[in-house]
């Protein structure tokens, strides 16, 4: 074995390494995550949010919620900024505390749980750049390389929307589980040792074209996510407002999330930011197949799944537009679209064979 091959295989290993480490810091935020949930919970604010509804809600945005505290004193909360819903069927309701329900001790487990979050985020990022040096190109050649930069560009996003002062804190433990499930299946189900591609792959195109559509899939998901919250949230202020008793667990964990006007305007903008770079994605992967196969369009499963993927959103981009398919009936769109997505890189990839399928599991 030349140096040259010992230094790649030691790479490869540190980035094996590295990986695993990312999954044992996600581990302990997922557990941050929980710990602020669990204290949240015994929060009044999310209970006094939550019983506020309609009229209710709109009358003054500048009210103050007053939590009592030990000792017989009162701090006041300002309640969140009530943002009327672009949807079907307005009603305008607040946004809830939050995870922590605005306790000290729920807040303080969520700091711990971003501070391992952007922690796992730095080690997993060496990572992908140990594998990409291992093999001298860029680390998404393959579904275990694409999975593990997948997760890392989600956290990211995430990351510099926190980063920005988005409200999106609440996503965080749905993330880090799911970014755990797709580093699981990743290291045990899609892991392939460092190799080099074939000769058609060998294209700055592989950057480009590929790399794009992980950011794009990165961003569906957290759009998917806020679109998945928006719809339980939304039965859950229409029994609220329909006079209805939501059951304990909508009362201590719905209660807490923003409200649905709220969810459903972070996911449309959030699918109809990425959709012209999905757009993009198609036309990269045309020219880079008319430049390896001699032609640009020939109906692969992969271009197919693509093109059904691009169609979905653009139908749900059209509801949100059209009066009678805002809200729900969009929403479901959204979600149908994003799991055309994750067909297109699963089910294509692991079910059909096709000139997509060479480049290994």
């Amino acid at each position: 074995m030349n140096l040259a091959a010992a230094t790649n295989e030691n790479l490869a290993h540190t980035s094996n390494v590295l990986i695993y480490s990312s999954m044992a810091v996600y581990t302990l935020a997922f557990f941050a995550h929980i710990a602020e949930w669990v204290f949240g919970s015994r929060s009044k604010v999310g209970r006094t949010a939550a019983a506020l509804t309609g009229a209710d809600a709109g009358a003054d945005a500048s009210v103050k919620v007053q939590v009592a505290q030990k000792g017989g004193g009162t701090a006041v909360l300002d309640r969140p900024k009530i943002v009327t819903r672009s949807a079907a069927g307005s009603r305008d309701v607040p946004d809830g505390p939050g995870a922590a329900g605005g306790t000290f001790k729920g807040d303080l487990y969520g700091r711990m749980a971003i501070s391992m979050t952007v922690l796992a985020f730095l080690v997993q990022v060496g990572g992908v750049l140990a594998r990409a040096l291992s093999v001298q190109r860029a680390p998404w050649g393959n579904m275990y390389e694409f999975s593990i930069t997948f997760s890392t560009v989600a956290v990211g996003a995430y990351l510099i929307l926190l980063a920005l002062k988005k409200n999106v804190r609440w996503m965080g433990l749905l993330l880090v589980t799911t970014v755990l499930l797709d580093l699981g299946i990743a290291t045990t189900v899609l892991y392939t040792s460092s190799d080099q591609l074939v000769p058609a792959l060998h294209s700055y195109w592989l950057w480009i074209h590929v790399s794009t559509a992980i950011i794009c899939g990165a961003v569906f998901y957290i759009g998917a996510v806020a679109t998945l919250l928006y719809l339980f949230r939304d039965s859950y202020e229409s029994k609220l407002a329909n006079g209805g008793q939501p059951g304990s667990f909508a009362q201590s964990v719905l209660s807490r999330l923003p409200a649905a006007s709220t969810l459903d305007k972070f996911s449309y903008r959030v699918n109809a930011a990425v959709f012209p770079l999905w757009t993009f994605t198609i036309i990269a992967g045309a020219i880079w197949a008319g430049d390896a196969w001699g032609r640009y369009w020939g109906w692969d499963p992969k271009e197919v799944w693509s093109f059904i993927t691009w169609v979905a959103y653009a139908c749900y981009l059209h509801a949100r537009a059209t009066a009678g398919w805002k809200g729900r009936k969009a929403a479901y769109l959204a979600l149908i679209a994003f799991g055309c997505w994750l067909f297109n890189y699963y089910g294509v990839n692991i079910f059909v064979t096709g000139k997509h399928s060479y480049a290994g599991v």
